[in-house]
């Protein structure tokens, strides 16, 4: 194992990477204030961004949760790194070489890129294969749904040929060792070693974001086969199969442009999706569609309420496709998103279709997507005989919670005149079947709230080991605040002789007083993000957080020389603000001089509080 990485090696990859590049390949950004992007958090579930990136600056803030940092640990916490690993990734990223100390090694570093390596290895193994005589029934499977040599190549679907020690062999050829293979789920442990968990079938890579294969997807294609149909990496270092999709990593770019999600049920469906022009399609990988799920694709869609992203479902006919449909409405409440579901022509999903019918009625099945709240409602009626007064009563009474569980005060109403209609009923008594669920629905609702209290914010900022965060709703202190802000935002703004000047007069609260302390030993230094980062380090670490805070604050500013106006405005009245206080140190000193024993003392003063006036008047332009 390496030693662990230069630090100068680590301060270059950093350089060379645009921490907004990286970050915007797991969360929708968009322009905030001068020099920052927003987007929502992917550490908390939110329906309004408040997850801001500065570029500039190299780092991220999220002024919901309080989570923030830099690169590095950006890619820690989503990709779950080492630190190692996250600067190995980065470099990896940009072309750099790093080098390694000698005699220094890290526990943790390395595993994570083996078992990567493993799995790009295995990838390029299988889609060998898929070219062999004994994958013809693979292949002839991929031919029977419509799918052909470069649909084949484009995906990287391979083949995992019959017998038990292929892949083990071939890659413990190229070094890797069993435990590795074991780790990385690509091979089972046996009395005798270990053998290939993948016999016999058509195989599909999983991928990250990044294009890293992390993961398998296999379908049985022999009778003698006693395994499940579909068989996938089990969970891994790399591998969580319930905060994987399938396709996300070609997916991922259209649908941040396009700010549409098409959700299939499988992966040769997610194929017949692409291949028929709807490039924003991806699929779960074995296991249901989940709360991660949803956070991983709300932080790629928008919060924009005049442009609204759209989630589309598409489930098979059967019963297990519409509990799936329910089990999508529960959840609808949860995307940024408006929510709807695509049903196929005769029942069928979109590989079936393409098959049958072309690429043409793929893009119309899913262009005739309906509300998911109209599915759920119809699918509730279904079950009851319409012609019947006690079937349409039933009906109406079985629909009535989903109905009221519509937060939309606008849309209530109109789903309520819907299945008046749709069960022939009145207006007003569905109107009363709805208002009672709601009564049973928010009860309930105020029960968990009260099971899930949480304590309201004090007025008061919590405080922070050892430091002081005073009432920022006192003008004095917010406005301390709000000059804390321009000397780490905008350097450019103020001279190191005005920095000198507040730094004499200080600020009332112990934390903002060390950051403005912190911003005067990088007084030598303008530019960011060296700027920052010098201010980091003089700041003591448990008022980072509160430092990540005030560097991210947006500023009210449309462009750079508006941001140094701005700043130099406030600056000026804080200048002002120390001048004052000054003014009143010097009034009381003169009160206790006696001028006629003290003459000189007493003209000294005089001429101090002159220079005091004459300095207020030029900074107000007096």
């Amino acid at each position: 194992m390496a030693g662990k990485i230069r630090s100068r090696d680590i301060d270059e990859v950093k350089s060379r990477i645009n921490i907004a590049d990286v970050i915007s390949e797991y969360v929708a950004l968009r322009p905030a204030s001068v020099g920052s992007l927003k987007g929502l958090c992917p550490f908390h579930d939110e329906k309004s961004p408040s997850f801001n990136v500065r570029p500039a600056q190299g780092f991220y803030h999220c002024f919901g949760c309080g989570e923030g940092g830099d690169v590095y640990k950006f890619v820690q916490q989503m990709d779950q790194l080492s630190f190692y690993e996250a600067v190995e990734k980065l470099a990896a990223r940009v072309g750099f070489e790093l080098t390694y100390e000698e005699g220094s090694s890290s526990p943790d570093q390395g595993q994570r890129s083996r078992l990567l390596e493993a799995n790009s290895a295995a990838a390029e193994f299988y889609a060998n294969q898929l070219m062999t005589d004994a994958a013809i029934p693979g292949r002839d499977f991929l031919k029977g749904r419509g799918f052909d040599k470069a649909a084949a190549e484009h995906f990287g679907i391979g083949f995992a040929p019959q017998g038990w020690n292929n892949l083990v062999d071939h890659l413990t050829a190229k070094g890797f060792t069993l435990d590795e293979l074991v780790t990385a789920g690509l091979a089972t442990k046996s009395e005798r070693g270990a053998y290939d968990k993948f016999r016999g079938r058509l195989i599909w890579p999983i991928r990250d974001t990044t294009g890293q294969v992390i993961g398998f997807g296999a379908r049985k294609l022999f009778d003698d086969d006693q395994g499940p149909k579909y068989l996938n990496t089990s969970d891994t270092l790399v591998y969580h199969k319930s905060q994987v999709l399938y396709g996300l990593d070609l997916a991922k770019r259209d649908i941040a442009k396009q700010q549409k999600v098409v959700v299939v049920e499988g992966y040769t469906d997610v194929m017949a999706c692409h291949l028929a022009g709807i490039t924003t399609a991806l699929a779960t990988c074995g296991t249901a569609f989940g709360d991660d799920h949803i956070r991983i694709l709300n932080r790629m869609l928008s919060a924009e309420k005049d442009t609204p992203a759209e989630v589309i479902f598409t489930f098979d006919p059967d019963a297990a496709g519409q509990k799936a449909a329910m089990r999508a409405f529960s959840d609808s409440e949860k995307f940024s998103a408006q929510t709807f579901v695509a049903v196929g022509p005769d029942g069928l999903d979109p590989c079936d279709l393409r098959s049958a019918r072309g690429d043409e009625a793929v893009r119309l099945m899913i262009e005739n997507k309906r509300p998911l709240f109209e599915f759920a409602i119809k699918q509730k009626i279904s079950k009851f005989d319409l012609a019947t007064i006690e079937g349409r009563v039933g009906a109406a009474r079985a629909a009535a919670p989903i109905v009221a569980g519509i937060r939309d005060s606008a849309l209530r109403p109109a789903y309520i005149r819907e299945l008046a209609g749709w069960v022939n009923l009145e207006g007003n008594e569905v109107a009363a079947l709805v208002d009672a669920a709601g009564k049973a629905v928010r009860k309930e609702a105020v029960a968990d709230l009260r099971r899930n209290q949480v304590s309201t914010q004090s007025e008061h900022e919590p405080p922070v080991a050892g430091f002081s965060l005073p009432n920022l709703s006192d003008p004095i202190t917010r406005f301390e605040r709000q000059v804390l802000e321009v000397l780490v935002q905008v350097p450019d703004s103020y001279s190191q002789a005005e920095l000198a000047r507040l730094v004499r007069d200080g600020f009332s609260a112990s934390a903002h007083n060390s950051i403005l302390e912190a911003v005067a030993t990088a007084a030598a230094v303008r530019q960011q993000p060296e700027f920052l980062a010098t201010v980091a380090r003089a700041t003591p670490e448990e008022l980072h957080p509160l430092l990540r805070e005030i560097a991210a604050q947006s500023l009210p500013a449309a462009d750079q020389a508006g941001l140094v106006r701005y700043g130099q405005g406030v600056i000026g009245r804080a200048l002002v603000n120390t001048l004052a206080h000054a003014k009143a140190d010097l009034l009381a000193a003169l009160r206790r001089v006696d001028a006629t024993l003290e003459p000189e003392e007493s003209s000294r003063i005089q001429r101090e509080l002159v220079d005091l006036e004459a300095e207020r008047r030029r900074l107000q332009g007096a």
